[in-house]
């Protein structure tokens, strides 16, 4: 069995079988100008045997949010992030690199390489890359790409079952490095599905925004999960859009 609970923009909790795993936590309702729409993540949000951080930039890897999870909880991070979060306990951070494979709480993770820049910010003096993630165990399968641009290399990926996929973002323009939802949809058939769950859209948007740029606001955060769906469709591919907070599942 595998299931998603998607907490909003690239925060979701991946179900495969008893194992609980995080991607990119960003719990809080505001970072900087963004401000939270929708429900507040709960205390479950938090709940994991493993972490998955994609890249540094505040809204994937948001140090108030990790420090929400147990102590124990296993952080999987791009290499050369271990100076920005060893205050999280450095003895439990699995740097890894596109290409790394390891074998972190039962789950086999696969780190894939994605077309975004992985800095903190862009006077940061380290370059760690951004990354991607292929996880499985007995239970099931979840691709995660991160942030990134439709790649070729998608296509050696390997069939999952779940993926979760970023689809949009939070405005008021979509910038490089990051895939709208006709390419979502086709980078999930790239790689090959039985379901997949949209995610990076919907969540996050500039203070007040919303009603100065409200075409924007429409494309980019309130219509990318359906959208994504619609190209889908015919695909084989089953479209799960879910609202902040929900779960779905399905059997193998």
């Amino acid at each position: 069995m595998t299931a998603c609970t998607w907490w909003g923009h690239s925060t979701a909790t991946v179900e495969l079988g008893a194992t609980r795993v995080a991607t990119d936590p960003l719990l809080a309702d505001r970072l900087f100008h963004l401000v939270r729409h929708g429900a507040t993540p709960g205390p479950e949000a938090s709940h994991a045997d493993l972490v998955l951080v994609s890249h540094l930039h505040q809204d994937h890897c948001h140090l108030p949010s990790l420090a929400r999870f147990a102590a124990d909880v296993p952080l999987v991070v791009p290499a050369g992030a271990e100076h920005l979060l060893r205050s999280l306990g450095g003895d439990r951070l699995v740097p890894v690199a596109p290409g790394d494979v390891v074998e972190v709480a039962g789950v086999r993770v696969e780190a894939l390489s994605a077309s975004h820049d992985g800095r903190r910010h862009p006077l940061s003096r380290t370059d760690p890359p951004a990354l991607g993630f292929r996880f499985e165990n007995d239970a099931g399968s979840c691709w995660y790409p991160g942030d990134t641009e439709l790649r070729d290399d998608f296509a050696r990926v390997g069939p999952v079952d779940l993926a979760l996929v970023p689809v949009g973002g939070w405005g008021p323009t979509l910038a490089s490095g990051h895939l709208d939802p006709d390419q979502a949809a086709e980078a999930v058939r790239r790689v090959g599905a039985r379901w997949a769950v949209p995610v990076h859209w919907g969540t996050f948007w500039p203070a007040g925004l919303q009603h100065l740029a409200r075409g924007n606001y429409e494309r980019l955060f309130v219509t990318p999960g359906p959208r994504f769906a619609a190209a889908l469709a015919g695909s084989g591919v089953e479209a799960v859009v879910l609202a902040p907070g929900e779960r779905a599942s399905r059997q193998l």
